[in-house]
Formats: C-alpha cells, sequence, structure tokens
C-alpha cells in the first residue's frame, strides 16, 4: 500500500518563541548529561526508525491543531484524579489557574515537538530541562507558581499510558486510513517513550539510571 505523506503545516515550526519559559534551543536549557552515543542507543531500544520519523511527520500535520484539545483532555483526566491535583494546582489541592494558564502552552507544544523535532543535542538538553521542571531542581521556578515541587516519577511513567493511548482517536480524526493511523500511532507511541525516558534521568543519578 502507498502511504501518502501530510506536509507539515508551518504552524508546527513557527512561534515557538514566544511561549513563555519555552528554552528549546537556547543557553537556557539545562545541559544534559547524556551523550549521543546514549541517544542513539536510547532510540535503537525504543524501536524509533527513519520510517517512524516520517511517519511523524504524517502525524504533525494532523495533530498540529489538535494540541490544545489533547492537552485539555490529560488536565480534565488528572483533575478527575484528587491526589494528583496539587502538583497543578495549589498545594492543597485547589486551582491554580494562573499556573496552568502559563504551562499550558508549553505542554501543546511538547505534542507538535514530539513529532517534529530533530533528536540532536538541543533535543537532549531541552529534554533535560523538562525533566527537571518535573522535580524538586526546578519544579514551579520557571512560572515561579505555588504548587507542589516535586512530582513522583511513578506518575510520570504511569500517565504516559493515557497519552499514548488517547493519540489513536486524534491520529484517526481527519480520515487517514486504519493503516495510516496506526502507522502513525506506532511512532508516535515510541517518540514519546522515548521523551518520558529522557526526563526520568533528571530523578536518578548516572549509576541507578
Amino acid at each position: 500500500m502507498k502511504i501518502q505523506h501530510t506536509p507539515t503545516p508551518t504552524l508546527v515550526i513557527e512561534h515557538a518563541e514566544a511561549i513563555p519559559g519555552y528554552t528549546y534551543g537556547t543557553a537556557e536549557a539545562a545541559a544534559s548529561p547524556l551523550t549521543m552515543e546514549d541517544l542513539e542507543r536510547l532510540k535503537a531500544v525504543v524501536g524509533l526508525t527513519e520510517e517512524d520519523e516520517r511517519a511523524l511527520r504524517d502525524a504533525a500535520g494532523i495533530l498540529a491543531d489538535q494540541a490544545d484539545d489533547m492537552v485539555s483532555a490529560y488536565r480534565r483526566r488528572l483533575g478527575e484524579l484528587p491526589f494528583m491535583r496539587p502538583y497543578s494546582g495549589h498545594p492543597d489541592g485547589t486551582p491554580n489557574p494562573e499556573y496552568g494558564a502559563a504551562s499550558k502552552p508549553r505542554f501543546d507544544r511538547f505534542i507538535i515537538d514530539a513529532c517534529t523535532r530533530p533528536l540532536d543535542e538541543d533535543w537532549l538538553n531541552y529534554q533535560q530541562e523538562i525533566g527537571l521542571r518535573h522535580t524538586r531542581a526546578k519544579k514551579n521556578a520557571t512560572d515561579h507558581a505555588d504548587s507542589l515541587d516535586h512530582i513522583p516519577m511513578r506518575y510520570l511513567l504511569a500517565f504516559t499510558a493515557e497519552v499514548i493511548a488517547s493519540a489513536r482517536g486524534y491520529l484517526a480524526a481527519k480520515g487517514a486510513s486504519p493503516e495510516q493511523v496506526d502507522r502513525m500511532h506506532a511512532a508516535f507511541t515510541r517518540s514519546v517513550m522515548l521523551h518520558v525516558t529522557v526526563w526520568t534521568r533528571s530523578y536518578a543519578d548516572a549509576a541507578e539510571w
């Protein structure tokens, strides 16, 4: 079967610099302790191939204008769990709309970046930055937020399942064939797992990780 590739829309790659706290490719992002060899080994373990990278570009064209809806759905799901609310709200679990509004554009951007960014040193550095922003090292610092200062790694890992599983419906929303959806969803799964795996480096020292 011949797969039709969806051109990546311009909006996918533009205007990221206008997002407060989005430090991708800048000196403000943390320096990753990982090497390109580490990254290549992780890509091999997760199974990310050049064909997956082509599938991710197709996925970008479908998900670009749905990213905001996707992240809104993630947050609704987390909001249904009282024990998760203090990590994005105030420490007592009451809503913190200012924090939510400040951080959401970066979360939206993650959906796009997961499909489009080249896996290079800038990528490694920004994933280290994201990881740190889940831990006591940098949680709340970017947005000067009043929220719990550490997201346990177990919740970061567990919620990855929701991000991956729910993506299928969005990938199918614009008429792609079941075969195309399978292909894009498999690639998105590998990409998200690669991202989250690298984020966990902020939680552990080199020997344990």
